[in-house]
């Protein structure tokens, strides 16, 4: 049995779009640690769970379909916005 996560993703650092920030998103923990492979040093392994993304458009959705399937899941609340406001004039001071 797996278990997946569920989760929001935040919006990214470095552009200023909010694009597909308000799916949530299911992704499977790794079963088996990753290990070099001999002819490239890459790091691998044979869990194909872990290349798995889904996306819901509710928390409840996501669980709904880890309970129909047979997997354990864990929702991680999406963090609080914080919006910091300042002026301008407050870079010179």
């Amino acid at each position: 049995m797996a278990i997946a996560r569920i989760f929001q993703r935040p919006k990214n650092a470095m552009q200023s779009g909010k694009a597909r920030t308000d799916l949530w998103q299911l992704e499977f923990e790794p079963s088996e640690a990753k290990h070099p492979d001999p002819l490239t040093g890459w790091a691998g392994s044979g869990d194909t769970r872990e290349q798995l993304r889904l996306f819901f458009p509710t928390a409840e959705a996501a669980v709904a379909w880890c309970e129909r399937e047979g997997h354990e899941s864990v929702v991680i609340p999406a963090p609080q916005k914080m919006l910091k406001l300042q002026a301008y004039a407050d870079n010179f001071r």
